[in-house]
């Protein structure tokens, strides 16, 4: 026979047992939704990292200009220099979504001329203002009235090829707040 203490103290461990598997059930369940909701900071449906642009050397011949398609699947993400006789003009070639994209690659208030593919995002490496990679409109930060415009483009024997007005057009729009 249990005496009046012995019969206490198992229901006190048995309420004990209950309010720790209650607290461990809530702290799951929190962490759970937790997960569920707040996926890791600066990652909603993104990549695991940004891909930094990697410098080529872009081919001119005529009034066009190449750079090699699989330099551009290689890096999904490159930058080059045209030089002009009013001065060099930069611009970005990335994939996204099996897509290429050519953009005119300059950022006028904080000058920048390199951009981070993150996910659908570019990033400018100098001020860190955001763009929608797939229309270069801009998304936040400083620089976000100058969208970064497309440069059209042919693919012809496994080269990207821009025409010189092109790429000055894209350039030039660039330049000025609010164009495509």
């Amino acid at each position: 026979m249990s005496t009046e203490k012995e019969t206490v103290d198992r229901q006190g461990r048995s309420n004990t047992k209950r309010n720790w598997l209650l607290i461990a059930s809530v702290v799951i369940v929190a962490l759970v939704l937790v997960r569920i909701f707040l996926p890791p900071l600066g990652r909603v449906g993104q990549e695991a990292a940004a891909i930094q642009a990697r410098w080529i050397e872009p081919r001119a011949a005529g009034d066009t200009v190449s750079i090699r398609v699989g330099e551009v699947e290689d890096n999904r993400n490159v930058h080059f220099k045209v030089e002009t006789q009013s001065g060099d003009m930069h611009f970005m070639a990335y994939i996204l979504d099996a897509q290429i994209y050519v953009r005119a690659s300059v950022c006028p208030p904080c000058r920048g001329i390199g951009y981070s593919l993150d996910g659908d995002v570019l990033v400018c490496d100098r001020c860190a203002t955001t763009f929608r990679a797939r229309t270069g409109e801009g998304i936040r930060g400083a620089c976000v009235s100058y969208p970064k415009a497309a440069v059209a483009y042919s693919i012809s024997n496994g080269s990207i090829v821009m025409r010189n007005a092109d790429l000055v057009e894209a350039y030039q729009n660039t330049l000025e707040p609010g164009q495509p």
